[in-house]
Order: structure tokens, then sequence, then C-alpha cells
């Protein structure tokens, strides 16, 4: 079996959405969704300032230790963002993961199944690890409907682990919103 380990994908196509890999022509949508103070306030905070994004953008093109998407619909709408990193083992972490006021509802179920199918599928990670601040309890809800652990707590986060056998679960029990699967383009 091939080591588990993070690569970017040029694209991952869901079932109404598409993860595209961010790059400089993103800086301004993606510092718009870091800075509102509403969908950003659980992340954590990045300089304000568009020289400071695109900085940001031009080191991640070369690292290869995250794969950092852009959530369009099918017609290139700009939906959010997600990015996996930190890969400890067959484990990967998850986050930056914020979706516009005007994303359908069915959003966030897709893009959490497309990073798993993603992540277990395609990179050969087996589990996921990630945090979740105790004051998002929308989010935090979500993760544990989903079948993630909680394992820990600080005053102010919860740390979650998702093993692969909550992740297959999760796959089949929502799988009318990714009935097939994903396909992926790598770079």
């Amino acid at each position: 079996m091939t080591s588990a380990r993070i690569q970017k994908a040029r694209g991952i196509w869901g079932k109404t959405l598409v993860f595209r890999d961010a790059d400089s022509t993103d800086a301004g949508f993606i510092l718009s969704l870091r800075s509102d103070p509403v969908k950003s306030k659980h992340l954590s905070k990045i300089p304000g300032d568009l020289n400071a994004q695109l900085e940001w953008l031009s080191r991640y093109s070369v690292s290869d230790s995250e794969a950092y998407f852009v959530i369009e619909n099918h017609l290139g709408v700009p939906l959010g963002t997600v990015r996996i990193y930190d890969a400890r083992g067959d484990s990967f972490c998850w986050g930056s993961w914020i979706l516009v006021k005007q994303a359908p509802t069915s959003a966030a179920i897709e893009s959490a199944l497309m990073v798993y199918r993603y992540a277990l599928e395609f990179l050969n990670f087996g589990s996921a690890h990630f945090q979740v601040h105790q004051e998002n309890e929308r989010v935090w809800r979500f993760h544990e409907r989903f079948g993630a652990e909680r394992i820990s707590a600080d005053e102010v986060q919860y740390e979650y682990k998702m093993s692969n056998a909550a992740i297959k679960t999760s796959l089949e029990r929502y799988r009318r919103f990714l009935p097939n699967g994903i396909a992926c383009v790598f770079r």
C-alpha cells in the first residue's frame, strides 16, 4: 500500500461542487472570507491586507505540506475554501473551511464528503484529526453528527478524531449528497 501524503489536485469534482487549487487570483476572494467578522470569527487571525494574502499564496504554491482549495459551483462561482494539512502518519487535518452565506444548504455536507473521499481514496489517508473552537457550536455539532469523536479540550477549542470506520460510515450515510463519488485531476 502506498503511504499517505498530501498532494495538491488541480481540481476535484463532486455532484454540485468543484474544489480548485487556490492560486494568486483567489487572493481577494480568500481575504474577503478571512476578514469577514462573522465568517472568520473562529479561525486563526490573518493580516488583513491583500499583499500578505498574495505572499501566503506564493509560499503555498511551492509547498508540499498542504492542499488549499477554493470551493466553487459547476459554473465557477466561488462559494468558499477548505484546506488539508498536518499529515501525521495515516491521519490528516482539515480546516480553513468557510462557505459564503449564499452557498446552497447542501454545500457543507457535500464539501465535507469530498474532503474525506479525496483524503481516503486519492491520498491514502485512513483517518482525520482537527480542532474546532468551542464557541463554534454549529460546526462542532456538524462534525459530531458526522461521526467525529471529541478526544480533548482546552480553554478555547475541542480536538477531534475521525476514524476510518466513522468516515466510511458517513460516506455511506450521506451518499445521496455525493452519489457518484468524486473525480480528481492532479497537476
